[in-house]
């Protein structure tokens, strides 16, 4: 991975002078991470083309969370012109590949996650954050349809799959106009870093916040699409979050939590099948079995009643997770 040529021009701008920049990371969009060295200091470069990304609302987010007391990166330089962002740089403990090595240290991690959400949960999202209304949530479960249904052989009903949706979280967005909170959209294992001598965890890849509903995060975090994540630690820790929250009618908000757990596995079955067919990412591919284990569960759950007959008339079980076996995708 090859850094942008305007970066050391911005480096030297910025007190950072001659300093090496090795690759760091990619993700899903358009970003590229690298790590920038000088002696001992270190930060991260994010490489955001203008043509493809805005920093803005990343450093939006970042300013509210760094307000209410959390802990995004702080931003040490920035060039919007060119799309270049020079960050704190938070290290190497992201909590999937630390787990691996420590697996012990899993509980504890996962509460710091679920009380930092609690704490997000406590203010309404700011007035310019984009709302998770109606529209988005349909564009969004309409990549199963666009991407997904194609790419296995499928020709759905989609005014159905539509109708069905709307009827199941109707409730949900009723809740969401009541009180909407900071919904950071992929609050997982590997957007959370362990920070040296803090409880709590550093948070990355915020820039598509909106907002929705809290249990969103919640099922992000113990429905993780890269990891698995035990039902008995899952069952904990929603416990662990109602009663941190004061939720108190437990059973409607475990309903939300497994509406919007199907609405996003939904989502990531059809993104992570548009990564593999438009971007050439099939690394992705793996993770559709475990996705669909999260999306069936979710589905037994009584609230997803339309949902789950329209996936039972219209995606048959050889079309679900034993579609991505190693030899299927392959």
């Amino acid at each position: 991975m090859i850094p942008p040529p305007t970066a050391p021009d911005f480096l030297a701008a910025h007190g950072w002078a001659g300093a090496e920049i090795r690759p760091l990371a990619g993700d899903a969009s358009f970003r590229r991470y690298f790590r920038v060295q000088l002696g001992y200091k270190t930060a991260v470069l994010m490489d955001a083309p203008p043509e493809y990304e805005d920093i803005g609302p990343f450093l939006a987010v970042a300013d509210h969370l760094l307000d209410r007391g959390f802990l995004p990166p702080r931003p040490l330089a920035i060039d919007r012109k060119k799309g270049l962002l020079l960050l704190e740089d938070f290290g190497d403990d992201r909590v999937g590949p630390l787990l691996l090595r420590e697996p012990g240290r899993e509980r504890a991690i996962y509460e710091s996650a679920v009380d930092t959400l609690v704490a997000l949960g406590r203010d309404p999202a700011p007035c310019d954050i984009p709302p998770y209304d109606d529209a988005a949530m349909a564009r969004e479960v309409a990549l199963l349809s666009e991407y997904y249904a194609p790419a296995v052989g499928l020709e759905v009903d989609q005014a159905g799959f539509f109708e069905a949706w709307r009827q199941v979280w109707e409730d949900v967005l009723t809740a969401v106009e009541r009180f909407p909170v900071l919904v950071l959209r992929d609050y997982h294992a590997d957007n959370l870093m362990v920070l040296p001598g803090r409880r709590e965890l550093g948070l990355l890849d915020f820039q598509d916040a909106l907002a929705g509903h809290p249990a969103y995060d919640l099922v992000s975090l113990l429905q993780d699409a890269r990891r698995d994540v035990a039902p008995a630690l899952e069952e904990a820790m929603i416990e662990r979050y109602c009663a941190a929250a004061g939720i108190a009618e437990a059973d409607a908000f475990r309903g939300h939590y497994e509406i919007l757990g199907a609405q996003r596995n939904t989502k990531i079955l059809g993104i992570f099948t548009r990564l593999w067919k438009r971007d050439g990412k099939p690394h992705y591919l793996p993770l559709q079995s475990r996705v669909w284990g999260y999306l069936e569960r979710n589905l037994a759950h009584p609230a997803l009643g339309p949902v789950r007959e329209w996936f039972d008339r219209n995606v048959p079980a050889d079309k679900r997770a034993a579609a991505w076996t190693r030899d299927a995708a392959a």
